[in-house]
């Protein structure tokens, strides 16, 4: 079981008596965070950042064995970023494509994702083609497999959208995919840190996380794994000094693993902070801390339906921790500033970010509540309360 208590006494946030339901966005760190990466900036500040980098090298790296003990990855494949996005589109662009080839996304994917695959296609005469979803909303697993031939090289698969609590069948869309031999970019930004996720399972290709997240830990950080034998193929579209060598005037090589996705400058202090995030995570125990935001989030499932005016706009048959709903009469806009005046965060996920989803189901925005093991059922009942007297 979490001990509920150690968790919001590990979290500066909470001391502050408001609720914070925004985790889907940029969750609140605990304390180890926050104190390792202030910790290494003071350092820097003292001898400056190349040697207190040097100072860390071992614990850089013990980043990457953290990340591959949360999703069950070697550190070899696993390279630091400092965004999801950021992880996504290296991996992505440095897909081959030509004229003719097909990407294949999925209805509920973010609008990066799509926006740079129709940049992709535009530029190298592939198509863009949606993956439809079924009734219940997830991917339509029958129809990606009468949708995917050989001309198909990428699919990419929105594990968990931004705009509600849907999760997608990743490992049964990635069977499909692969049977046609193409590969699978996961977009796990949102399901990193409140779901369970283990690559070999999975049999992903690609997977893309932020830090700021689920995971707690600071702005500016995120990952990406490869596949071990795709890491040791794959060129990236952009490299540089640590990324490959430059052994003669006309030459490179290649670094042998996935930190070939990696640039030499980076945040130290971010990226410590991330490490320091993962082992907190997984010293509560992932699968105690992914109970309790599915039992907060559930919570919140039965309850706001039960507001006059108020519809829960999840999909799928499987949840996430995002709670994303519509109150009659009032945008959402106006129902995240008017909770923010009762010390309540929410957020608030607009059809540009999820478009072929949004424009189906006629939404133009959604009120996103996200809670994490931190927030308490009083809090939440304090919540429900603010949204009945809107």
């Amino acid at each position: 079981m979490l001990d509920e208590e150690r968790v919001r006494a590990d979290t500066p946030g909470c001391m502050s008596g408001s609720v914070f339901l925004d985790s889907a966005g940029s969750s609140l760190p605990p304390r180890v965070v926050l104190d390792t990466a202030i910790d290494h900036l003071r350092r820097e500040a003292e001898i400056g950042g190349y040697r207190a980098a040097n100072e860390r090298l071992d614990d850089l790296a013990a980043v990457k064995t953290a990340i591959g003990a949360l999703i069950n990855a070697t550190p070899a494949s696993i390279a630091l970023s400092d965004s999801a996005t950021r992880s996504w589109a290296d991996f992505f662009y440095s897909i081959p494509l030509a004229a003719g080839d097909r990407i294949l996304i999925s209805e509920a994917d973010y609008a990066s994702n799509a926006i740079a695959a129709l940049q992709r296609a535009r530029a190298t005469g592939a198509t863009v083609e949606r993956i439809p979803s079924d009734d219940t909303g997830q991917i339509d697993l029958d129809a990606l497999a009468k949708l995917v031939d050989e001309r198909v090289k990428l699919v990419s698969v929105l594990h968990a959208p931004t705009n509600g609590g849907l999760v997608n069948p990743a490992a049964e869309a990635t069977r499909i995919a692969h049977s046609v031999g193409a590969l699978v970019l996961l977009d796990a930004c949102q399901s990193t840190g409140q779901l369970p996720i283990d690559v070999a399972e999975l049999d992903i290709d690609a997977l893309s996380a932020t830090g700021r997240k689920w995971l707690r830990g600071p702005r500016g950080t995120g990952f990406l794994y490869v596949r071990p034998e795709l890491a040791e193929s794959i060129e990236p579209g952009r490299l540089d000094l640590h990324s490959a060598s430059w052994v003669s005037a006309d030459d490179y090589r290649l670094a042998p693993d996935a930190s070939r996705f990696e640039f030499w400058e980076c945040d130290v202090a971010g990226r410590l902070g991330l490490g320091a995030a993962v082992r907190y995570l997984l010293d509560l125990g992932p699968e105690n801390v992914y109970a309790a935001i599915s039992a907060r989030a559930e919570y919140l499932r039965k309850a706001l339906p039960e507001i006059p005016g108020v519809t829960v706009r999840d999909i799928g048959i499987r949840h996430s921790g995002i709670v994303s709903f519509t109150v009659d009469g009032l945008d959402g806009i106006a129902i995240r500033d008017r909770l923010a005046a009762q010390d309540i965060t929410v957020t608030v996920s607009h059809a540009s970010s999820t478009l072929l989803d949004m424009t189906t189901r006629d939404l133009r925005s959604v009120v996103r509540a996200s809670p994490h093991c931190f927030v308490t059922f009083d809090q939440l009942d304090r919540f429900v309360a603010a949204v009945a007297n809107l």
